[in-house]
């Protein structure tokens, strides 16, 4: 037996993903955006209304970059979801974190999550099956605290995903399988 639900946010998990871009003062500005994806390899999509302060400072930089949130500051994380950038100017200021310039665009790196794209503004699309921002992602970079053997381990990121369902936050650490692998064993 199956149970009825109301419609929400419905695939689970959502990544936690940190938007951040320079204000026209030139200070930082970070928004949480759990609707957020890959569209392809190299392509970021961000289902984000104009009205937030982050798109009207990627439209006026051309760049923005994504990085993933970290368990160790979902209260940070958190805080960037329920803060407005529109009605506080000194919002990354009060979380305490830092920030430096990234390598490619015209966008700043928030230094203490683990994983970070760096993304070239390409469109904002908007029509009646939702809205949002395109980003060519042109570098990314990893703090070596989550590195092994010259890759990103998962484990080490300690990422968060977001629950529309009861509005939590989970941390993604567990590996449970390799991908092109294991189903092949259907195959035979």
């Amino acid at each position: 037996m199956r149970t009825k639900l109301n419609i929400t946010e419905g695939i689970f998990p959502m990544p936690v993903l940190m938007v951040a871009t320079y204000n026209e003062d030139g200070s930082v500005n970070v928004m949480n955006a759990a609707w957020g994806t890959m569209q392809e390899r190299g392509t970021v999509a961000l289902n984000l209304t104009e009205t937030h302060k982050t798109v009207k400072n990627i439209k006026a930089r051309g760049a923005f970059t994504v990085s993933i949130a970290d368990a160790a500051h979902v209260v940070e994380a958190d805080y960037f979801g329920v803060e407005s950038g529109n009605k506080a100017a000194d919002k990354f200021v009060r979380s305490g974190l830092t920030a430096s310039k990234a390598e490619t665009v015209d966008a700043p790196v928030i230094n203490e999550f683990p994983l970070c794209l760096e993304c070239e503004f390409v469109e904002y699309q908007d029509n009646e099956y939702g809205c949002g921002v395109i980003g060519k992602v042109v570098n990314i970079t990893a703090d070596e605290s989550v590195m092994a053997d010259g890759r990103v381990d998962i484990s080490l990121v300690n990422a968060i995903a977001f629950d529309p369902y009861t509005h939590g936050y989970y941390k993604v650490a567990e590996r449970v399988g390799e991908a092109f692998k294991d189903g092949m064993k259907l195959k035979e």
